[in-house]
This record gives C-alpha cells, sequence and structure tokens, in this order.
C-alpha cells in the first residue's frame, strides 16, 4: 500500500482482550475504511499534496448534483464523509484507489482525532470539577455555585477565559499514542488499546506515529 499518514474510521465500540501475558487489556475498534481517494491534491496545482479521501457510501439518491460531480471522476458513487489527508508522494495514488486497514499493524502507535460527545450545558462542578460551595453555616441554595467571578477594583472585569458554566463537550479531541494492540484485515477492524472520544459510529481520524 501507498504510504499516507492519516485514514478515516468510524468508532464500533468498545471491549476487551487477553494478551500473550494474561492481562485483560481494554480496546476501542475502530472499522478503517475502506476509504476511496476522490481527489489528489498537486503542489504544482493546488500549492499542496494531498488527497481527499471518501468514506461510507451515501445512495445515489441522497446526493445532489454537485455531490455527484465531485465524485464522479473516482467512480467509487458518493460518499458522507469527505477529509483531505497529506500525502508525499503524489503519483502513488489516483483517484478511485482504495485504502483498507492492511496500513496498520498490530505496535504501531497512532493518534486519534474525534468530536466528544455533546453533554449540553453544564455547571462549573460537572464542566471543571469545582469543589462547590458549603454545606452548611449558612449557605443557602447556592451548593453547586461558581463563586465571586470578579476582580475587584482592578481590572474591573471578568478575565479572559474565566471557568463558568457553559456547553459541555461536542468539540474535537485528539487523543496520542494508542497502541494498536490487533488488525483484523479481513473485517476491516483495527482495535486500539484505551478509550476513543466520542460516540458509537462517529468519525475519527487515526493516523499511524510509528
Amino acid at each position: 500500500m501507498a504510504e499516507i499518514q492519516e485514514m478515516l474510521a468510524t468508532k464500533v465500540g468498545m471491549t476487551q482482550l487477553y494478551n500473550e501475558l494474561g492481562e485483560l487489556v481494554p480496546v476501542t475498534v475502530l472499522a478503517v475504511g475502506p476509504c476511496t481517494v476522490v481527489q489528489v491534491k498537486t503542489a504544482a496545482r493546488d500549492g499542496y499534496s494531498a488527497v481527499q479521501l471518501g468514506l461510507s457510501e451515501k445512495s445515489m439518491a441522497r446526493a445532489n448534483k454537485p455531490q455527484i460531480g465531485h465524485c464522479q471522476k473516482a467512480g467509487k458513487g458518493v460518499f458522507y464523509h469527505l477529509r483531505e489527508v497529506p500525502i508525499k508522494d503524489e503519483g502513488a495514488f489516483q483517484p478511485g484507489d482504495v485504502l483498507t486497514a492492511d496500513f496498520f499493524s498490530p505496535g504501531n502507535l497512532v493518534t486519534v482525532t474525534a468530536k466528544s460527545k455533546g453533554k449540553g450545558f453544564a455547571g462549573v462542578m460537572k464542566r471543571w470539577g469545582f469543589a462547590g460551595q458549603p454545606a452548611s453555616h449558612g449557605a443557602h441554595k447556592n451548593h453547586r455555585a461558581g463563586g465571586s467571578v470578579g476582580t475587584s477594583a482592578y481590572p474591573g472585569r471578568v478575565v479572559k477565559g474565566k471557568k463558568m458554566p457553559g456547553r459541555l463537550g461536542n468539540q474535537k479531541v485528539t487523543v496520542k499514542n494508542l497502541t494498536v494492540v490487533q488488525v483484523r484485515s479481513d473485517q476491516g477492524l483495527v482495535l486500539v488499546k484505551g478509550g476513543v472520544p466520542g460516540a458509537k459510529n462517529g468519525l475519527v481520524t487515526i493516523k499511524k506515529v510509528s
């Protein structure tokens, strides 16, 4: 397989395996690919080298004309997810090439990026781990409040970045240096040690570090 830095996957869920020492290892199952090369970006034409990968083919009835025209050169249908991935060798890829989980092997270190679960509006105790207000001595219905946010006379405003209630989750999270425990090429699955951000069936970018 041609060398590529990143691939697209979907999160299947978590399970556990026993290693050769008999230790129980928690793993996240990722369905890697098959990723179709939809477009090749060249340094001469576009100013940088990259390939656009498509994941999860969609029905033509659900695609509009611009989507159909964009994916037509690859000849593999239309996809729900399109992402650009940097490459080193432009000549190694052509539109329509299909990349699979064979790119990874047990023992590889990978970095995964995904959108974390959105948990809505949350207070400071859940969002930032605040201890909360005293539970006695006159504290009245403010046990989970964050307390004062002011700064007295100087600078006389709420400082930027103050930890306050707000939206929790639903943002891009990257976890580095996870170990590939097992690769099931026939099923297109890569099992990595530990947890991966996001919900089941969520889009994941997996990058091989070593």
